[in-house]
């Protein structure tokens, strides 16, 4: 390919490659922060309808006030206060402790009408002791969560658009500021309401983080070394997973929790100035003054000065002549499904992406429902991404993209199909074969972000990752929903998680294998490298024929 040329000739993987992989990992460290923040700022503490004032407040857990607080509150089957109703008048009775507690059920209750007591011992403010959000209004966490993921969605939609338009360094550093703007705003945010709007927002800048850093780096970086360029991302995001639980151990306070994940984009979009705009994308896009200005620059960083000085624009032009023949000035979401591999192509990892996000946050957003410790829990769902994205990324180098995409989602759909078989009672072989399949689940997107990057030409490579965000987006936003599945049928949710991943990794064996192929720039590029491959597939069913012919012509 033309560009792969050009990249050569400036330097291949060289000095700028390195310090710029280096500086667009660091985003994505804080990107895992906000994804899974509400596992932190959303915690349900312990809680309970406020009674009289000296039941409440710093006298929670001592045992005189438990005692107290039987007269008021109905006790639960653990022998724990109820958590949304109280008597309608006092049962002094109770007091005595000879009293059975048997027929409480058979006294008049009401829902609390004077607030909630939280304990605060472990969290001392979330977005649900800010704003009472229990019992009738507990619906409200996940929406909180759909919320932001609505933003992430619509963010993969216009930004991956405007991306393709505008190119990529300008959309990185928007979204770099609307993502610190806004996730200050919701650290200060005065009402549910405004906390909602202002995650969507932050929510929509992920997305214009997320598919920026991944098209920069791919489009200034060697077939042969995107691979391991993935890899320093894709554990960038697990290191981002390990600091949350540090940050939300230390922090425990919702508000300083937010501002802290999010003030440091400031800082980002300060050094992302530096960065040049893809020169891939300038070229076939008519710019090809200030594409020959950065190969330049980059030569000159790289120790290539005098093989930039050589490029001019002639030579660009020259050397991409067949991608800008076939280059028309816009393309849009319609160009995804206008020819039969592209289609093929889209309509399959659409699929994909929608299964992994629907298994993998129906997973990572419910640390409470395991009954473990969060902040260790966290640790451990972190630390499973080191040895699964590890084997992802030597199976990507060795065996492919295809087979490890369509493997990691068939496992991680049988793990999670697996744990209806085991007993409720035996939680810590649930929540085990859980990390396992959450570590198959990391190992499916640590391919299917490189993978989606290159099953797509530059001219509508931001448009894909795009759409293909935006149905990870809609599993994300699903995902929490599955769970009222079990309200009726037990074991239906864990069907649902494992079975929807197993179906996709089946189809993701439909997709063509891109491992060690240079990054196609066009629709035609596409197209005619499917058109080869299949002249290639019929190749030895021709040198078969012939041999059968032979063989009979002996008989």
């Amino acid at each position: 390919m033309g560009f792969t040329d050009l990249l050569e000739n400036v330097g291949s993987m060289g000095k700028f490659q390195i310090i710029q992989a280096a500086l667009l990992a660091i985003p994505i460290c804080t990107l895992a922060c906000h994804n899974l923040l509400q596992n932190f700022t959303g915690a349900v503490p312990n809680h309970h309808c406020r009674v009289q004032p000296e039941l409440n407040g710093s006298k929670y857990d001592k045992p005189q006030a438990k005692e107290l607080l039987r007269i008021f509150i109905p006790q639960d089957r653990k022998q724990q206060p109820e958590k949304c109703c109280v008597y309608s008048s006092p049962q002094w009775h109770l007091l005595d402790l000879n009293v059975t507690l048997d027929n409480v059920t058979d006294y008049d209750t009401e829902q609390c009408t004077d607030g909630w007591t939280y304990d605060t011992s472990e969290f001392s403010s979330t977005i649900i002791t800010e704003w009472d959000l229990v019992c009738n209004k507990k619906s409200l966490k996940p929406m909180a969560q759909s919320v932001y993921m609505g933003g992430v969605l619509v963010g993969a939609l216009v930004l991956g658009a405007l991306s393709d338009r505008f190119g990529r360094r300008t959309v990185l550093l928007w979204s770099h500021m609307q993502m610190a703007i806004s996730g200050i705003c919701a650290a200060f945010s005065s009402s549910f309401a405004l906390y909602c709007f202002w995650r969507f927002v932050t929510g929509v800048s992920q997305s214009g983080i997320t598919l920026n850093i991944f098209s920069l780096t791919v489009e200034w970086t060697p077939t042969n070394m995107r691979t391991l360029i993935s890899t320093i991302n894709g554990y960038s995001y697990t290191s981002g997973q390990l600091l949350l639980a540090g940050l939300a151990y230390g922090i425990r306070d919702w508000r300083w929790l937010q501002f802290t994940v999010s003030a440091p984009y400031f800082i980002f979009f300060l050094y992302s100035w530096w960065f040049p705009e893809s020169a891939r994308w300038l070229i076939l896009n008519n710019k090809t003054d200030v594409a020959l200005k950065q190969l330049k620059r980059v030569a000159k960083l790289n120790g290539k000065e005098a093989e930039g000085n050589k490029l001019t624009t002639t030579i660009l032009k020259s050397r991409m002549e067949k991608e800008l023949s076939n280059t028309k000035k816009n393309y849009g979401m319609m160009d995804l499904f206008r020819t039969p591999v592209m289609r093929k192509n889209i309509c399959c990892s659409m699929c994909v992406w929608f299964a992994a996000s629907f298994g993998y946050y129906g997973l990572a957003m419910d640390l409470q429902g395991f009954g473990v410790d969060i902040y260790l829990l966290q640790v451990i769902f972190g630390i499973v991404d080191i040895p699964a994205k590890t084997i992802a990324i030597v199976s990507m180098s060795f065996i492919g993209r295809r087979w490890t995409l369509g493997s990691s989602l068939i496992l991680a759909g049988l793990i999670t199909l697996t744990n209806i078989f085991v007993p409720p009672e035996l939680q810590i072989v649930r929540t085990a074969l859980a990390v396992i399949g959450k570590g198959c689940l990391s190992a499916c997107f640590t391919c299917a972000l490189l993978y989606g990057g290159e099953l797509y030409p530059t001219v509508v490579r931001q448009t894909a990752i795009g759409l293909m965000s935006t149905m990870a987006r809609v599993g994300a936003m699903l995902a929490p929903f599955a769970k009222l599945a079990s309200n009726t049928f037990p074991a239906a949710t864990l069907g649902i998680y494992g079975g929807v991943p197993i179906i996709a990794g089946i189809i993701a064996y439909l997709l063509p294998e891109t491992r060690n192929i240079p990054l196609p720039d066009t629709i035609e590029d596409i197209e005619s490298r499917a058109t080869k491959d299949a002249e290639k597939d019929k190749e030895p069913k021709k040198e078969e024929t012939v041999l059968q012919e032979t063989d009979m012509s002996l008989l």
